[in-house]
């Protein structure tokens, strides 16, 4: 596996695979790998002749009061663990290389940026736009994979690709999860013991949004589906509910009844201090 800091060296390897033939594949990620990563190496790797797995903590992304300077970062397990998953390429560029003194150009998915985690990390999604854009640019890649956990994030790098006419194939990995159904994430690592058992009230919520729909149907309404959530989280004090909304899966706009397109989309702050993502279509088969 080579470790390439520049993107012009990156763009000169990829070139050299394209003139073989070679399909590429790009893994985007902020590093600190967990199991859901690497399941996404694993399915690039598996429709893919190349894998490149970028790792950059992107500071575009981070808002005022975020956690930027303490999101956790481990180079050398990150390197021993992309490479055990057969990465022919590990791109960690710094902040200079991407973004330099006069960086000037952002990219904005207008609707689908609005609304959800957006209400309360204005301006990330710009971040995550601009970011994809270039790691599209230095990467080149045939085939990108992205996790389903940050669902309004997919769907908004799979508008921007339909938008600019990215000859990138766009694949969205099911949710990587613990044992107990939490989602995997790099920032469950922030949680103490009591609070990682409290956190799987947010998987328990989605079971029983599932349950409520599979029993009643079109009948159930969304405002029942997020006022049990928010109660069945909130019985925890420690939670907080940024927001629980069940949403169309493609134009992630509230509906006011449950349906075969509808996805429960929410996050949760634990002892104000760590902020949760989850999802889930409420009728498996979408």
């Amino acid at each position: 596996m080579k470790i390439v800091e520049d993107q012009k060296v990156l763009q000169r390897q990829v070139d050299d695979w394209r003139r073989q033939g070679l399909k590429i594949g790009l893994v985007p990620t902020m590093g600190f790998f967990h199991e859901g990563h690497l399941a996404l190496m694993r399915k690039a790797a598996s429709c893919c002749d190349k894998v490149i797995t970028s790792l950059f903590v992107n500071p575009m992304q981070f808002g005022p009061n975020e956690d930027l300077d303490a999101y956790p970062r481990n180079f050398e397990r990150d390197r021993s663990l992309a490479e055990q998953e057969s990465v022919d390429v590990l791109f960690c560029p710094d902040t200079t290389q991407m973004y330099g003194e006069n960086f000037q150009t952002r990219v904005m998915v207008e609707k689908l940026s609005k609304g959800l985690c957006a209400a309360s990390r204005p301006g990330h999604f710009d971040g995550v736009a601009t970011v994809v854009t270039k790691l599209f640019l230095a990467a080149k890649p045939h085939v990108a994979v992205f996790g389903q956990k940050d669902f309004q994030q997919l769907a908004i790098i799979r508008q921007m690709v339909e938008d600019l006419n990215f000859d990138v194939e766009i694949i969205g990995h099911p949710i990587v999860r613990e044992s107990d159904g939490l989602a995997m994430s790099s920032r469950n690592k922030y949680l103490n013991e009591q609070e990682r058992k409290i956190a799987v009230c947010l998987y328990e919520s989605i079971c029983k949004a599932k349950q409520m729909f599979g029993k009643m149907g079109d009948l159930l309404t969304s405002a029942e589906v997020e006022n049990m959530v928010k109660s069945h989280i909130e019985q925890h004090p420690e939670c907080r509910v940024d927001y629980a909304s069940v949403v169309h899966k493609t134009t992630l706009q509230h509906v006011e009844n449950c349906n075969e397109n509808s996805m429960l989309i929410l996050a949760v702050k634990v002892s104000n201090k760590v902020r949760l993502i989850d999802n889930s279509p409420l009728q498996e088969s979408i």
